[in-house]
């Protein structure tokens, strides 16, 4: 009887151990997540696909993109993060734990909203020339504060399921309407596109289908060698973001590649709406090595393109933020220098 309630005293000893060890664990694993750095230089983070919104509630910079977290900043010289700001619904199609590309900040009608492209990598929607198509589409979350939690609407589903779309972005068009401006990718169509889709008034799901504004092809400046080595137009289309210049013609950066240097261009609509037709520049805007690019206006009323670098360090690519002062008066967009905050 002894031996027995020996036994069980040390079963049970050894159970409450090991959840002294899971909690432990769980515990450090939270810190882990929620350690904030405090004072970071913009060009000591790494992070791709940075857009900024500018808050004039909070009088705040607020930073986020691929990775779906968030960055602060009081003066777009010291930030402070990263924080978590996403909840998704672990039974949506996007599954218990998404990717997440290319996230985007906007603020409309008092509330906050999250443009952001997940990918679920557990569901396969396609198969192109051996290469698997996961479930990836762009979307929206919302929030009654800049700083989150930004959760799903009521709609599950804003592009079609048995498409990869990315890289949403917002505009109010000519018409007073709200549009999501989204690439559909190329891995499954061969030419990439930027398409738009009308939505709610309050932002909660789409309206109708996807609308084409134009293909990768129509790119005067991106290459790429097809099978036989000749030059064509690069395949890509990448990172819209709409804007309007001083003269109040309509703009759209985007980016794709010139042979393996990432590369942003711009196209105007001739219409001023997004039904175009957009009409591409013939050369890019940037300097070699930079995109993914997005507009905001500082709390001084200095207009800034934020965009990331693209380089090899070590065989690993690195994306880290950059800005630069861009002029916006006349009837086109015209790139400056880059910004210095000192």
């Amino acid at each position: 009887m002894k031996t027995h309630q020996n036994y069980c005293i040390q079963k049970s000893r050894l159970v409450f151990s090991v959840l002294l060890c899971f909690l432990f664990f769980s515990m450090m694993q939270a810190q882990k997540k929620r350690q904030i750095k405090e004072a970071v230089p913009l060009d000591s983070i790494r992070l791709s696909d940075p857009a900024i919104l500018a808050d004039k509630k909070t009088n705040m910079y607020y930073m986020t993109g691929t990775g779906g977290l968030l960055w602060k900043s009081k003066d777009l010289k010291s930030w402070s993060g990263p924080y978590e700001i996403t909840k998704t619904n672990p039974n949506s199609w996007m599954g218990p734990n998404p990717m997440i590309w290319a996230a985007e900040l906007h603020f409309y009608k008092n509330k906050y909203y999250d443009f952001a492209t997940f990918t679920n990598r557990d569901k396969i929607i396609d198969k192109v020339d051996d290469i698997s198509i996961e479930r990836r589409a762009s979307h929206i979350l919302v929030s009654d504060k800049a700083e989150g939690p930004y959760v799903p609407m009521k709609d599950d589903t804003y592009l079609p399921a048995n498409k990869p779309t990315l890289d949403g972005t917002f505009w109010i068009d000519k018409d007073g309407k709200p549009y999501m401006i989204y690439c559909y990718e190329w891995l499954q169509n061969g030419n990439g596109t930027i398409e738009k889709i009308e939505l709610k008034p309050n932002l909660s799901g789409s309206v109708g289908e996807g609308k084409l504004l134009f293909k990768a092809s129509e790119s005067p400046w991106s290459r790429e060698k097809d099978a036989n080595g000749n030059d064509k137009p690069n395949k890509v289309t990448d990172g819209p973001y709409l804007f309007k210049t001083g003269t109040g013609r309509l703009g759209m950066i985007w980016t794709s590649w010139i042979y393996d240097v990432y590369t942003q261009g711009v196209a105007y609509s001739k219409s001023g709406t997004l039904d175009g037709p957009w009409i591409q520049e013939k050369e890019p805007i940037t300097p070699p090595n930079f995109g993914h690019g997005m507009l905001f206006q500082t709390f001084e009323g200095k207009w800034l393109m934020s965009v990331h670098s693209h380089k090899k360090v070590d065989n690993k690519t690195v994306r880290i933020p950059k800005l630069f002062e861009v002029d916006l008066s006349g009837d086109k967009l015209v790139v400056l220098k880059p910004y210095l905050n000192k």
